[in-house]
C-alpha cells in the first residue's frame, strides 16, 4: 500500500507546474507522536524487520492522522501508517500484515525505483503530447488529440503493470517475513478482506473494477494468493500474544480518543465499559471537550489500575499541563520519564512544564532533560523550542538563537533557521561542536530556501 502513483502521472502529465504540487506529499500529512503507541509499533515490527535485513532500531514507523486505511514507504527505511489502518484493525496480527508487506517494498527498494517508472511513463506521456500539439499546430486537431490520449493511456498501463508487479513481490516478501518472525499470517489475510469490503464500498454498484485500472492487483486476488502461501506455513495456527493484543487495544482506544469527535468516542466506549482502552478514550474525548475533571476521573482510575505505568503517567501530566496547572504535573512526568526508559517524548512534556512554571529554580532541571531529550530524539521542534526558550532565560543567546534554528528547520521555515543559525554563529566559539552544528543548519537552509524560491516560479 502506497500513495496512488496513477494519480501522479495523472498529474504530471497536465503542466509541469504538478510536479511541484505533489512531489513530497508526506509533508502536507501531519504526523502524530506518542511514546506508547511508537513503542508498541517498533516491538511487533523488529522481528519481521530483522527478517528484512535490516538492523536492529533502522526501521522507523510515523503514524499519519489520517482516518483512510493505508500505509505506504518514502526514500529510506521508514514506514508511514495512516491512524485509519490502526482503527480498522481488530489486532496487532493484522497490523504486522501491514509492517510485513511494508518491509517487502524497502527491501525491493521500490520508492526509489518507483521513481524511475514514473519518469520512464513521463517520457512517453511527454514525447506524445509534443507530437499532439505538432498534429494540432499542422491542421490536424482530432488526430493530436488521439496522439495525446493514445500517449496517455500507454504511459499509465506501462507504470501500472510495474506497480502490480511491485505489490505482488511486497505480498511474497511479506510472507517470508512472518514466517521468518514464527508469526501468523492470519491477521494479513483477514486485513485483505477488509481492503476488500473498502474497495467496493468506494466503488458504484454499476461500475465494474477492472483490474488494469488500478494499481494494485485486487484484493481478491491477492488474498487468495496470501492464504494459499500463508495457510502452508507451521506458524498459521500460533496464538496472539494476550500482552501485545491488550497493548494493542490500548494504543487503539487512545487514538480513537484523541481523534474522533468525542460524542462518537463515548459512543463507542460507553461508561459501562472500564477497560483500558475504554478509560484512555475517554479520558482524551473528556480533556478535549473542555471537561477536565471528567478527564481526571478517568485518568484516576487507569492510574489505580497500575499506579506506576510510564504512559498512565504521562497522560495524567499531560492533562494537568495543558489545563494550566504545570507545577502539579511535575511529580507524575518525572516518574513516567523515569519508569519508561528516559521516552524523548515524555521527556520533552517534562520539559514543558518545567518551563511553564516560569520558576528560575527549574531551569537547571528543564536544561538537563531537552538535553537529553532532543539527544535521542533530534526531530521533535517542541523540544527545541522549550530549550530555546531555556537558553534565553539563562543569558544565553547564541545557544538559543542555535535551538530556535533546530526548531524553525523542523517546522520547514528554513529562510528563519538559517537566519537563526547564522546568528548562532557570531556568539559561538569558532570550530566549537555548537558552531559546527550552526553552520550545517545555516548553509542546509539556505539552500534549502533556495530551492523553495526557484518552486514557487
Amino acid at each position: 500500500m502506497k500513495p496512488s502513483l496513477a494519480r501522479r502521472l495523472r498529474l504530471l502529465c497536465i503542466s509541469a507546474m504538478a510536479v511541484v504540487l505533489v512531489a513530497e506529499p508526506i509533508l502536507a500529512q501531519s504526523v502524530l507522536r506518542d511514546a506508547e503507541t511508537e513503542k508498541f509499533l517498533s516491538d511487533i515490527s523488529e522481528p519481521l524487520a530483522k527478517s528484512a535485513g535490516l538492523q536492529p532500531g533502522a526501521l522507523k514507523l510515523y503514524l499519519i492522522g489520517d482516518g483512510s486505511i493505508n500505509a505506504f514507504v518514502a526514500q529510506g527505511q521508514a514506514i508511514y501508517i495512516n491512524s485509519g489502518t490502526i482503527e480498522s484493525a481488530d489486532n496487532y496480527n493484522e497490523l504486522q500484515g501491514v509492517i510485513a508487506h511494508e518491509l517487502g517494498h524497502i527491501e525491493g527498494g521500490d520508492a526509489v525505483r518507483s521513481d524511475g517508472a514514473v519518469t520512464g511513463a513521463m517520457r512517453i506521456s511527454l514525447l506524445t503530447l509534443l507530437l499532439g500539439a505538432a498534429a494540432i499546430a499542422a491542421g490536424a486537431p482530432e488526430a493530436g488529440m488521439a496522439a495525446m490520449m493514445a500517449g496517455q493511456s500507454a504511459a499509465e498501463g506501462k507504470f501500472l503493470a510495474y506497480s502490480r508487479q511491485q505489490e505482488g513481490s511486497a505480498d511474497a516478501s511479506a510472507v517470508r517475513h512472518l514466517n521468518d518472525a514464527h508469526t501468523t499470517g492470519k491477521g494479513m489475510v483477514s486485513f485483505f478482506t477488509k481492503l476488500k469490503r473498502e474497495e467496493y464500498r468506494l466503488t458504484p454498484s454499476y461500475t465494474k473494477i477492472d483490474s488494469y485500472e488500478v494499481d494494485h492487483p485486487m484484493s481478491e486476488d491477492r488474498e487468495q494468493v496470501l492464504r494459499d502461501s500463508l495457510e502452508k506455513s507451521p506458524y498459521w495456527n500460533t496464538p496472539l500474544d494476550p500482552a501485545l493484543q491488550a497493548r494493542f487495544l490500548r494504543i487503539k482506544g487512545k487514538l480513537v480518543g484523541y481523534l474522533d469527535d468525542p460524542k462518537i468516542v463515548l459512543n463507542k466506549y460507553p461508561n459501562s465499559n472500564q477497560s483500558p482502552a475504554a478509560l484512555y478514550a475517554r479520558a482524551y474525548a473528556w480533556h478535549r471537550s473542555g471537561y477536565p475533571d471528567q478527564a481526571e476521573l478517568e485518568i484516576a482510575k487507569l492510574v489505580a489500575t497500575s499506579p506506576h505505568d510510564p504512559y498512565y503517567l504521562e497522560l495524567k501530566g499531560q492533562v494537568l499541563l495543558e489545563a494550566g496547572h504545570p507545577r502539579e504535573a511535575i511529580p507524575a512526568l518525572r516518574e513516567a520519564v523515569a519508569n519508561s526508559g528516559n521516552a524523548p517524548l515524555i521527556g520533552a512534556t517534562l520539559g514543558h512544564a518545567l518551563v511553564a512554571t516560569d520558576d528560575p529554580a527549574n531551569l537547571a532541571e528543564a536544561t538537563r532533560v531537552l538535553k537529553v531529550t532532543v539527544q535521542r530524539d533530534i526531530e521533535n521542534p517542541d523540544a527545541w523550542y522549550n530549550l530555546g526558550l531555556v537558553y534565553s532565560r539563562m543569558g544565553d543567546e547564541p545557544r538559543a538563537q542555535l535551538a530556535t534554528a533546530e526548531q524553525l528547520s523542523l517546522n520547514g521555515k528554513p529562510g528563519q533557521a538559517a537566519s537563526s543559525a547564522e546568528m548562532a554563529m557570531r556568539g559561538l566559539p569558532t570550530g566549537s561542536p555548537d558552531w559546527l552544528r550552526a553552520q550545517d543548519i545555516a548553509l542546509t537552509a539556505a539552500d534549502e530556501a533556495k530551492r523553495q524560491r526557484k518552486g514557487r516560479h
